[in-house]
């Protein structure tokens, strides 16, 4: 039977399996990890417990067939040699002695047997409870009992509601989370209900319970099940606050963009009225495109104006990214040069925030698009991965109000001006963006499995955004990482007049390479930041990275292991010798420490770059 690996790997796990068996006797079971020229055969501890075979597995071996098998042996023994006899003899006794021991040690643990209903032993370095089936079974009684719903007011990011969620989920209760983040219109109800936009708020059933404090309070007098019983017992008002509905948005009069504006209008008209065709320019064809000329002439009969005033309505559009220059040019003129409607681009097929039109709605700010981004892909992850974020649950977001609502949101980036951004605005609002696309391309488009994939993977899916097309490569290589050649390639992400060389950060920071998650399991673990603090949120993400096996010493050997990610950037962090020495103020103490000492000694040290691990990081 194969099981698939659930643990990370130094070594590329594409093709690990794990396979489970049974030697001589059922209980007797092993795992083997098969690799490449590698067998790794993982023995249980002899200490803990060993599953029994089912009933009817075993073969019943009849006290006949013992005695027969003594007496085989015993025949077999006396053909072989006399030394033989008495190694059988030493057997049986050594056997017949141990089963005494055996029987006086279990009528001494029955004297001292404790009333408890855990059973407790220690391991080096590990600590094991095992709950019995009965305790197990009232646990679950008590849960089917209750016929009410425990809810709580939250935030993204927020350590109090985290602290809560965490605490539901140990004691293995069923929980609604209303994030006002992602709910906004649900903000007004909190404050109704309890007086304070202050979260977390706890409410059994319809009854307010209170917050952190409150609850650290209960927990630790001992009464949390019993009160938990007497409130969330009965049945669930109608007043308790109602779960979140998958598919409703909420309506608010501030946040519904009106589409009141004139250019918007002459842009709808021009849509039916221009005589869009595929045309011949420059030994190609060019399709759904038309003339600088024929839009004056329809804006002038619109409008009722000279072609002056057309043309920079037609400048206007440009600007607003309603219409291209099909070449790239910038700026819009009259006469035979050609043009199409952003929706007739040929990479819209590709922009998978692209659903069939165009936003013409004024855009919001960038930053502010960018802000609620953040908040609710934090509460997706808060929802749907783990605490230490380094499993996602993919199929658990793709059916998600919140993921639903993240999908209509960054349709709104269509023809967003990005240009406005500040640096750390810029560098925050494209390493949201990179780890958001790819759990959403993982979701649309599924993980990548060998080398091809992974190219169209990187470069294929992409977001229609400020009126250009970006992928997970041309967000990466051309705008963090200051239009630099990717990994094993001879071109740059941007060619020169590109109009995304606007928004390319001025210089390489090593420190992306830390907050960017591909969706494997030897990336960075994802995680979103926000425009104040994203140069100490990359730094706690570089040490992060490095704590949890992104860098290895060896002092016997003599040898640094490092992750990969720092052999294919290397133009980022500089010489090997510069990369360990930069590398030692984001190591804990006991890691920085060896690095030192291997440096100070001035003898050569050996870098080892660990193999990477592709496999999807669920």
């Amino acid at each position: 039977m194969e099981t698939k690996n659930g643990f990370d790997s130094e070594n590329d796990s594409n093709s690990d399996s794990i396979q489970k068996f049974s030697t001589e006797k059922p209980e007797n079971i092993i795992a083997v990890t098969k690799r490449p020229h590698l067998q790794v055969v993982i023995q249980p501890h002899s200490q803990l417990p060993k599953p029994e075979a089912p009933p009817g597995l075993l073969p019943s071996i009849s006290k006949k067939s013992d005695e027969n098998d003594v007496v085989d042996t015993v025949s077999d023994s006396f053909t072989v040699d006399m030394p033989a006899i008495g190694k059988f003899i030493r057997e049986r006794s050594n056997n017949f002695s141990a089963a005494i021991t055996k029987r006086l040690s279990s009528l001494k643990e029955n004297d001292q047997k404790s009333s408890s209903d855990v059973k407790e032993f220690s391991l080096s370095e590990l600590r094991v409870v095992v709950k019995l089936k009965n305790q197990q079974e009232e646990e679950a009684v008590d849960k089917e009992t209750m016929k009410g719903r425990i809810s709580f007011f939250s935030r993204s990011n927020c350590r109090d509601c985290t602290a809560v969620r965490r605490f539901f989920r140990e004691k293995g209760l069923k929980f609604v989370e209303i994030n006002v983040d992602v709910y906004p219109q649900r903000e007004k109800e909190l404050i109704e209900k309890t007086g304070s936009s202050t979260v977390p708020q706890i409410f059994f059933n319809e009854k307010l319970f209170g917050g952190l404090v409150a609850l650290n309070s209960l927990r630790n007098s001992g009464g949390f099940d019993q009160r938990l019983k007497e409130m969330v017992g009965p049945k669930c008002p109608d007043d308790a606050p109602a779960p979140p509905v998958y598919g409703f948005d909420d309506h608010d009069d501030d946040e519904v963009e009106k589409p009141t504006d004139e250019i918007v209008s002459i842009v709808r008209v021009l849509r039916h009225r221009l005589p869009i065709q595929d045309r011949l320019m420059k030994m190609k064809i060019v399709k759904n495109c038309f003339s600088g000329g024929e839009m004056v002439d329809a804006i002038v009969s619109h409008l009722n104006c000279d072609r002056i005033k057309a043309v920079e309505v037609g400048k206007q559009l440009a600007r607003k990214h309603f219409i291209h220059h099909v070449f790239g040019e910038s700026g819009f003129e009259d006469g035979n040069h050609f043009y199409r409607f952003l929706e007739h681009e040929p990479f819209i097929p590709k922009c998978f925030n692209f659903r069939g039109t165009i936003n013409d709605c004024e855009p919001k700010p960038a930053a502010k698009i960018g802000e609620k981004l953040t908040k609710i892909m934090s509460a997706i992850l808060e929802a749907y991965a783990s605490d230490d974020r380094r499993h996602v649950d993919y199929i658990g977001i793709s059916n998600s109000e919140e993921f639903r609502r993240y999908i209509n949101l960054v349709q709104e980036l269509h023809r967003a001006n990005l240009v406005e951004l500040s640096e750390d605005e810029k560098l925050a609002f494209f390493l949201n963006l990179y780890n958001a696309m790819v759990i959403h391309a993982v979701i649309r488009v599924g993980h990548p499995e060998g080398l091809i994939d992974r190219r169209s993977f990187f470069s294929d899916f992409q977001y229609l955004v400020g009126g250009y097309p970006y992928s997970l490569n041309t967000i990466q290589n051309g705008i963090l990482r200051n239009n630099c050649r990717p990994p094993y390639s001879f071109t740059k992400s941007f060619g020169s007049g590109d109009e995304r060389l606007k928004l390319v950060l001025r210089k390489v920071n090593p420190l992306i390479h830390f907050g960017l998650c591909n969706g494997t399991r030897s990336s960075p673990t994802v995680r979103f930041f926000t425009s104040q603090g994203v140069e100490a949120e990359l730094r706690c993400a570089a040490r992060e990275f490095f704590q949890n096996g992104g860098m290895d010493v060896d002092l016997a050997k003599r040898t640094v292991y490092l992750a990969k990610i720092i052999k294919w950037f290397d133009g980022d962090f500089g010489k090997e010798k510069e990369i360990l020495k930069w590398i030692i103020k984001y190591l804990d103490a006991t890691k920085a420490g060896l690095l030192t000492h291997l440096l100070g000694d001035g003898s050569p040290v050996n870098i080892v770059y660990k193999n990477y691990d592709w496999s999807v990081n669920t």
